[in-house]
């Protein structure tokens, strides 16, 4: 799914980067909340296209390392937009969604995601939402594949407890 190689100049960069937008307009939309994320993803794809020469396939695949540059463009958008933003998405909620179960369970579960630590949400929202493998996300979040592991299984126990259902 795509060239592991450097990336080219204009279509071959087009070609390169393709079968990754998606996971990158994931990720950013998970990641930078309240932010428009295909800006998100634009200051990704500029960023690597200034950046492109410097890519090493022996370091990490084409979605590793398009992804990191997504969530730093992400993380630095959020900074700069809205300091301390804590919502989860802007959601006009009316009377016919308010009962809806599934939007609850969803709304739960987004509060739940958003109420762990900065660290274990990345690996959570690398892994689950944007679809990348453990080696993926260690190249995003920059450790090893273990330590992706040990956080995620630490996130799955915080998330078990967040969201049991007391009768």
């Amino acid at each position: 799914m795509g060239v592991a190689g450097p990336p080219g100049d204009g279509p071959g960069f087009a070609a390169w980067v393709r079968p990754w937008v998606g996971a990158m307009a994931r990720l950013a939309g998970r990641l930078a909340v309240g932010v428009e994320r295909d800006d998100v993803v634009q200051e990704a794809l500029a960023r690597a296209w200034a950046k492109r020469h410097q890519y090493d396939a022996s370091r990490g695949t084409p979605a590793a390392w398009l992804l990191a540059i997504t969530a730093d463009q992400a993380r630095k958008a959020v900074r700069r937009t809205r300091p301390g933003l804590v919502a989860l998405w802007d959601v006009e909620v009316d009377r016919r969604v308010q009962d809806r179960p599934d939007l609850d369970a969803r709304m739960d579960v987004e509060d739940a995601v958003a109420g762990l630590p900065a660290r274990q949400r990345l690996a959570v929202d690398c892994y689950y939402f944007a679809d990348l493998s453990i080696a993926e996300t260690a190249a995003v979040m920059g450790c090893s594949e273990g330590t992706v592991k040990s956080t995620l299984s630490d996130a799955r126990a915080r998330l078990r407890v967040r969201l049991e259902v007391s009768e």
